[in-house]
C-alpha cells in the first residue's frame, strides 16, 4: 500500500485570511460661488420622472381624450412607480440612525448640478415682500382647507386645542396657519411644513446658513422628522423645533440676508416651482375639482392638464424662453400653465378659456398665485386670463402677433377647430413656436392647399409617462416653428 493511502496524523494549520484597510479619498464637494447664495440650488433634468407633487385630485384617466395605439401598448406594460408619498397616511416615518448620506437632504443638495442657462434680466426678488412692515399676503391658509372645523381628526396624540401652529416663510408676510390634523386627500400639514423648510434652505440660504435648517444632525428639519417618527411621536418637540425654525428664519428676513440672497439668483429650481404651484392648486382647485368633469362628450370643450415636468421641459429646455418674451395658452383651463410660465420664466403670460367652471377656478388660482408669490418673496411675470372663445377674443388676437411661444392642447379638438387655428397662425411673427399634441401639418406632405405645411417647420417629440393628466402612458407632441 502506498504512502498516500494512509491518513496523515498531522492536522493542517487553519487557513488565515489577510485583511488590509484601504483608504479611499472622499470626492470633493463642489466649491461655493464666492458671491452666490448657493452652491447649487437644484437639479434640472430632462430625464423622465413623475411630478414632485402629483395631484391626487385631478380628473381620472377616463378622459374623453383619445388614446393612440402607442399609448395603449404602453399602458399594458408595467408602469413606473410614483416616488411621492400618496396621501393614504400621515407623514410619519421611521427614525433609523443608520441612514446613509443619500437620505440627508443637506448632502444631496450640494451634489446637484445646474444645467439651465441664466436669464440675467430676470429679477426674482419681490419688491413688496421685504419692507419694514409685516404684510398680510391674503393667502388661503392650509388650516382653511384641513382643520378640526372641516371635520379632519387631530393627528394621533394631539388634543383638539393644541392643533394650531404657524409657519414662517422667507418674507415679511404673516405666517401661514396650519393645524395638526390628517385626512386622506386633504393638505398634509407635516409633509407640507417639512417641504417648506427644505425649499427655504436649498434656495434662499448659503451653505453655512442652511446647516441649522437641514443638516442631517440636529437641524430643525431633523428634529421635526424625529419628533413625528413612529419611534418617538413627540408632537411637543415638533412644535418646539418649528418655533425655533420660525424664529431663526425671521431673523434672517429682518437682517436682510434673505433679500440679499434672492437678489443674486435669477430663477427658481423646478422643484420649488412645482411645490408653489401645487400649494396654489391644493387650496383652490382641488377642493372643487369635480367641477372639471362637467363637459360635453365629443365637443371641443373637454379638459386635460399638462403636468409640471412637461411644462418645464417645454419652456426651459426646448423653447428656451426668457423673461422678456410672451407666452400664450389657447384653451388654458384652470390656468396651470399660464401661472407656471409666469413663475418659472418670469415672462408675460396669457391664457384664454371658454368653459365657465374652468374660468372660475382659473381666477381663483390667479388670485392665490399672486398672494403666495408674495409670501415666498418671489416676483412673477404678468398674468392675463381671458374668458371666451380664443378665435374671437380681441385681446388674444392682438397678442398673438407678439407671441414667442404658444401652447394649444389640441388632443381632443375637432378638425374644424384645428383648421381655424391654422388661419389664426398666419400672422405670427417669424420664429414663433407652437406646441401642440396634434400636428397641424398633414401626414401627406404633397397635400394640395396644405397651408400649415407651407408656414411651419415641424418637429415631433415624445412626452414621458405621467406627464399628462388623462393617461399614464407616453405620447407624441409637436413643436411647429413659423417660417
Amino acid at each position: 500500500m502506498g504512502i498516500f493511502s494512509h491518513k496523515s496524523k498531522v492536522k493542517p494549520a487553519p487557513q488565515q485570511i489577510r485583511v488590509e484597510k484601504v483608504v479611499v479619498p472622499n470626492k470633493p464637494r463642489p466649491s461655493l460661488t464666492p458671491n452666490g447664495p448657493r452652491a447649487s440650488s437644484s437639479q434640472y433634468s430632462a430625464s423622465p420622472r413623475p411630478s414632485p407633487n402629483p395631484r391626487l385630485s385631478r380628473p381620472k384617466s377616463a378622459s374623453p381624450y383619445p388614446s393612440s395605439s402607442d399609448e395603449k401598448r404602453a399602458l399594458a406594460r408595467k408602469r413606473k412607480a410614483v416616488t411621492s408619498t400618496p396621501r393614504d397616511s400621515p407623514a410619519f416615518g421611521n427614525d433609523s440612525e443608520s441612514e446613509d448620506e443619500d437620505s440627508d437632504p443637506f448632502r444631496k443638495r450640494f451634489r446637484r448640478s445646474e444645467s439651465r442657462s441664466v436669464d440675467l434680466n430676470r429679477k426674482l426678488r419681490h419688491k413688496k415682500a421685504f419692507g419694514d412692515e409685516i404684510r398680510d399676503s391674503r393667502i388661503i391658509h392650509a388650516a382653511d382647507i384641513a382643520s378640526v372645523a372641516t371635520k379632519c381628526p387631530p393627528i394621533h396624540g394631539t388634543k383638539p386645542d393644541e392643533v394650531a401652529i404657524e409657519l414662517q416663510y422667507p418674507s415679511r408676510c404673516k405666517r401661514e396657519r396650519y393645524e395638526l390634523v390628517w385626512q386622506k386627500d386633504k393638505i398634509d400639514a407635516i409633509k407640507d411644513i417639512l417641504a417648506v423648510v427644505e425649499h427655504v434652505a436649498e434656495t434662499y440660504l448659503t451653505y453655512d446658513e442652511a446647516k441649522p435648517f437641514i443638516d442631517h444632525n440636529g437641524s430643525f428639519r431633523r428634529q421635526m422628522e424625529r419628533a413625528i417618527s413612529e419611534k418617538y411621536r413627540d408632537l411637543p418637540v415638533f412644535r418646539t423645533a418649528l418655533q425655533n425654525y420660525n424664529d431663526k428664519l425671521l431673523k434672517l428676513v429682518e437682517n436682510g440676508t434673505i433679500a440679499k440672497n434672492i437678489s443674486e439668483i435669477h430663477h427658481l429650481p423646478p422643484s420649488l416651482v412645482s411645490f408653489i404651484l401645487t400649494q396654489v392648486y391644493d387650496r383652490t382647485v382641488a377642493p372643487k375639482v369635480e367641477m372639471l368633469t362637467k363637459y360635453e362628450m365629443g365637443s371641443d370643450n373637454v379638459y386635460g392638464e399638462l403636468l409640471h415636468p412637461f411644462i418645464t421641459k417645454l419652456l426651459v429646455e426646448q423653447t428656451k424662453m426668457t423673461s422678456d418674451q410672451v407666452f400664450i395658452d389657447l384653451g388654458s383651463g384652470v390656468g396651470n400653465v399660464v401661472i407656471q410660465a409666469a413663475l418659472e420664466i418670469g415672462c408675460r403670460s396669457y391664457g384664454c378659456e371658454i368653459m365657465e367652471n374652468a374660468c372660475n377656478l382659473a381666477e381663483a388660482q390667479e388670485k392665490e398665485f399672486r398672494s403666495r408669490c408674495l409670501l415666498w418673496g418671489v416676483a412673477h411675470g404678468r398674468v392675463h386670463l381671458e374668458r371666451g372663445d380664443f378665435r374671437t377674443s380681441a385681446k388674444i388676437l392682438e397678442k398673438l402677433k407678439e407671441a414667442d411661444v404658444i401652447l394649444v392642447n389640441n388632443k381632443a379638438f375637432t378638425s374644424t377647430l384645428n383648421d381655424a387655428l391654422i388661419n389664426m397662425f398666419l400672422d405670427l411673427k417669424k420664429g414663433c413656436k407652437i406646441i401642440s399634441l396634434k400636428s397641424f401639418v398633414h401626414e401627406n406632405k404633397t397635400a394640395i392647399n396644405d397651408v400649415a405645411n407651407s408656414i411651419f417647420d415641424v418637429q415631433r417629440f415624445r412626452y414621458h409617462e405621467n406627464w399628462v393628466s388623462w393617461a399614464a402612458a407616453e405620447g407624441d407632441y409637436y413643436i411647429s416653428t413659423k417660417k
